[in-house]
């Protein structure tokens, strides 16, 4: 076995981020480390290359154990992390990069920068990559840098990769070439643990697949013998689903959205990048659509393409029947959309000001005369909505960062209100609040669809999702794959869509004909 690790446990306070974790790596295998976001993945990696220490368990390496206590202690033993995030030098050379700490040198004193050219061009031709060893980091694409980040590591004696997230950000033809490294790898010996949330390329690549969920190992089987319905179900928790939920109820009514209602918000073949794919959908006034799928289908960069905040290379978005002729966030607010970021901290709220000053920050210029902000408008409006709400705050102007998550999230609800748009776009409204604060989002929620707006919403978890929406559209890798209405299902029926329609069954594995 070249990498093994033994009934791991890391714990952060009180938190136990990995509980007894055993998982191993044979060399020419490519192995699946799969799971959510907070199932222990990234404490994992960081246990396996030395960035934080185990709290119990043990780690082997080549059948003895280790112990790491630096990321450059775990590389010299052979153990190596590739991230999405490029860490190399841009304004270098690719040679510079790769050979950079142990430059090829004469005399013991100059760098031989033929030789570092001539070894590095030997080195990108071994898997194939057709790249001017002379070229500046910076003039090549992120897949080619990314490339050249697991040549480094190879070069410099890994034996054990870890690719966390490789296509995260490459096109297609630039995934095509890391497939082609990846098999390269294989053939090498090079024992490779592939981290990535899209199941086509698990699938594809590798030889066996673990998951993880809430720090521990739930699944670990050949990827030829563990289907896709089984594989979403261990990673969302679901081998068990509860009684089926009734939706009429929890929207305190037993008749559906009006499906006659006008059109709110309507997007035709939308593109963005590799990420977005032809995405078309429909949300009627007074309905709430869920978008689900899994971390990494395109659930947020959907959100943000139809709003504008990423340009879109293809496709239509339509408010309330009026097209928004060049996406853009000014654009569509003046258009009638709303969106609700799920990055509060990052995105939404802006933590130096008051609870006034971030409900009203999308329309300054309605509560200004000559660029003054009136402020009994101002408090007008704020008071209004903290009401129809029920934020809990100290008053106006206590400071945002005084506010609960949940209290918080109600600010950002309110701000898009203020823009009186006609839809509502929310990606993962209850990240990060507790129970009771979640039930306060919904009850919001349920009252904006009420009131006749369109609500486009998602989740992180699958069974939110289910209860709050009407409808379902399911996205995977950025395609909409299904859809269903809410009415009577659970998220069985849900997780069918999501392994692809096909209980039971997957795709071929690597080498394997499609």
């Amino acid at each position: 076995m070249l990498l093994e690790t033994r009934g791991l446990v890391k714990t952060f306070g009180p938190v136990r981020a990995l509980r007894d974790v055993s998982f191993d790596l044979q060399a020419g295998e490519v192995h699946g480390l799969m799971g959510e976001n907070g199932a222990g993945k990234s404490t994992l990696i960081k246990l396996l290359t030395g960035l934080n220490r185990p709290d119990g368990g043990s780690i082997l390496l080549d059948g003895r154990p280790v112990s790491f206590d630096s990321p450059r202690a775990a590389q010299a033993a052979g153990v190596a992390a590739v991230y999405q995030e490029i860490n190399l030098i841009p304004e270098r050379s690719v040679a510079d990069n790769l050979f950079l700490g142990r430059e090829p040198r004469r005399f013991g004193v100059l760098v031989d920068r033929a030789r570092m050219v001539e070894e590095a061009r030997a080195l990108l031709r071994r898997y194939r990559l057709e790249i001017d060893p002379r070229r500046t980091l910076r003039t090549l694409g992120l897949g080619l840098q990314q490339l050249i980040s697991i040549a480094r590591v190879v070069s410099l004696g890994a034996r054990a990769v870890i690719l966390d997230e490789p296509t995260s950000a490459l096109s297609g033809a630039e995934v095509e070439l890391l497939y082609g490294v990846v098999e390269q790898l294989r053939r090498d010996g090079i024992g490779l643990i592939y981290v990535s949330h899209r199941l086509s390329e698990c699938y594809r690549l590798c030889d066996r697949l673990t998951v993880l969920r809430d720090g521990a190992v739930v699944a670990s089987e050949p990827t030829a013998s563990l289907p896709r319905a089984r594989l979403v179900a261990a990673m969302l928790g679901r081998e068990q689903v509860a009684a089926q939920k009734d939706h009429a109820a929890a929207h305190g009514a037993q008749d559906g959205p009006d499906t006659e209602a006008a059109v709110a918000l309507a997007v035709e073949d939308l593109s963005w990048r590799h990420r977005v794919r032809n995405v078309s959908l429909q949300v009627r006034r007074g309905e709430i659509v869920g978008l689900a799928g899994l971390l990494g289908s395109g659930r947020t960069e959907t959100f943000k393409t139809i709003y504008g905040a990423e340009k879109p290379d293809g496709g239509t978005v339509s408010v309330a029947g009026r097209r928004i002729a060049s996406p853009r966030p000014s654009e569509s607010i003046r258009r009638g959309l709303a969106f609700l970021s799920e990055d509060r901290r990052s995105e939404g709220v802006f933590a130096q000001l008051s609870v006034a000053e971030n409900l009203t920050a999308a329309v300054l210029p309605r509560i200004s005369r000559f660029g003054v902000i009136s402020r009994r408008r101002r408090d007008d409006m704020v008071r209004r909505y903290v009401q129809s709400l029920g934020v809990k705050a100290a008053g106006p102007d206590a400071p945002i960062t005084s506010l609960s998550g949940g209290n918080q999230q109600k600010v950002l609800i309110a701000r898009a209100l203020c823009t009186e748009p006609d839809m509502v776009m929310l990606d993962d409204p209850t990240r990060g609040i507790d129970v009771g604060a979640k039930a306060e989002v919904h009850r919001v929620v349920r009252g904006l669809a009420a009131e006749g707006l369109g609500v486009l919403v998602t989740s992180s978890e699958l069974e939110e999702v289910v209860e709050l929406s009407d409808r379902l559209v399911v996205l995977d890798e950025g395609r909409v794959t299904g859809g269903l209405d809410t009415a009577g299902r659970d998220s069985d029926d849900v997780l069918a869509i999501l392994a692809g329609g096909a209980a039971g069954t997957n795709a071929p594995a690597h080498g394997a004909a499609s």
